[in-house]
């Protein structure tokens, strides 16, 4: 009776399984890119062909097994010494059928798909570079129209999700502020690299997954045929936040791309024009909060206390209430301002993705906020002086 319980259990167990699973499916997600395609196509081929095997040799097991069981009172052979013949024979043959199996009917099309994935550069429509960092990721346009876009793609699942105090959303763990945008049936190559530890950008979608190493530029293309997006995740694991660096592409018609390049090389002269301007210590903290949101809080924590030893406390930092620039308005080496622009260790540089608007702001926030009271202002003018 016992037993019956236990069955049961585990069965009542096994099915509510399946109520509480995001997603479940049988295959791959559905292919927007030669490449996926291709991997799929390849994929199931190999699964039927290891399907055959499998029914053929479990076949002739299952045959010799009931054919020659001692109830049949089946005599077994007797004989003793070697016998080359029949022994060359049922080794080559099987030899010669796996052969055929591995070098023609897998080898070629796996041949086929390597040479299509390593083909990043013929015919490329244009260039982007991919830099992931401990836990986000960030995107320059190298060329074209685009070139000179750069921004970071932050996770922006709100933390009473993540904490289970609000429902989860449809694509939690999976939205960020800011999506790579492609227009559609164009080849984009993409150059992969990493600030601090190794990561994946991966999309299932595009069948395309490539590590991120440090110090390293590593290749592989894209060229999405449906509009959409996409979302994938970095699948390394790279840290205590590797759940937490969604990725996000949004494919789109050339005309919308075009639109929204003009958008963001708008943006980029704002944020250029406001270097420029004086700003008072209510408009740097407003927008050094925003930051520090997006950028800092994942290693720094939204209070400043950090994760101690690899992310330090802000809160109380000697290296926060010390002065930025010397008497003659140069950058002191290893000051807070010099940490957040070039970065040291694990600390990423933030000198090439963030504005001079956003540093001033940001340095001025963690001075002034965060259980610290400096007092002291940087403007975006004087981060600018000293690129």
């Amino acid at each position: 009776m016992q037993w019956i319980k236990k069955t049961g259990m585990f069965l009542v167990l096994a099915f509510a399984s399946f109520a509480v699973n995001a997603e479940y499916a049988w295959n791959f997600p559905k292919p927007v890119t030669p490449m996926a395609l291709d991997t799929l196509h390849v994929h199931n081929k190999f699964m039927l062909i290891t399907m055959i095997l499998f029914v053929v040799v479990l076949a002739i097991m299952i045959y010799s097994i009931v054919n020659h069981r001692k109830s049949r009172n089946y005599q077994a052979a007797t004989f003793t010494g070697p016998k080359t013949r029949p022994q060359v024979l049922w080794t080559l043959v099987p030899f010669a059928i796996l052969l055929y199996i591995d070098f023609i009917l897998m080898g070629i099309p796996a041949y086929h798909s390597v040479v299509m994935m390593e083909d990043t550069k013929n015919n490329a429509d244009m260039v982007i570079k991919v830099n992931g960092s401990q836990w986000r990721w960030s995107y320059e346009y190298m060329d074209g129209d685009a070139q000179g876009i750069k921004f970071v793609s932050n996770l922006t699942t709100p933390q009473e999700q993540i904490t289970n105090e609000a429902e989860k959303g449809e694509h939690y763990l999976l939205e960020v502020d800011n999506p790579l945008v492609l227009p559609v049936d164009k080849k984009v190559r993409i150059l992969l690299t990493a600030s601090d530890v190794i990561h994946n950008w991966w999309v299932p979608a595009f069948g395309a997954s490539r590590d991120a190493i440090p110090g390293f530029l590593r290749e592989t293309w894209v060229k999405v045929e449906e509009e959409g997006t996409y979302r994938g995740q970095c699948k390394e694991l790279c840290g205590k936040g590797h759940g937490y660096m969604p990725v996000v592409v949004k494919a789109v018609p050339q005309e919308e791309f075009d639109v929204w390049v003009a958008d963001q090389k708008q943006q980029m002269a704002a944020n250029t024009a406001g270097a420029d301007k004086e700003w008072t210590k209510d408009e740097l903290m407003a927008l050094g909060k925003d930051v520090y949101t997006k950028n800092c809080a994942v290693c720094h924590q939204v209070s400043g206390a950090g994760l101690p030893p690899a992310f330090p406390a802000l809160t109380g930092s000697k290296l926060v209430a010390e002065p930025n620039l010397d008497s003659d308005g140069k950058l002191l080496k290893d000051s807070h301002l010099d940490r957040v622009l070039n970065g040291k260790g694990v600390m990423p540089a933030w000198k090439a993705t963030l504005s001079d608007s956003d540093i001033a702001a940001v340095v001025t926030y963690e001075r002034n906020a965060l259980g610290n009271a400096v007092g002291d202002v940087l403007q975006p003018a004087q981060v600018k002086a000293l690129r």
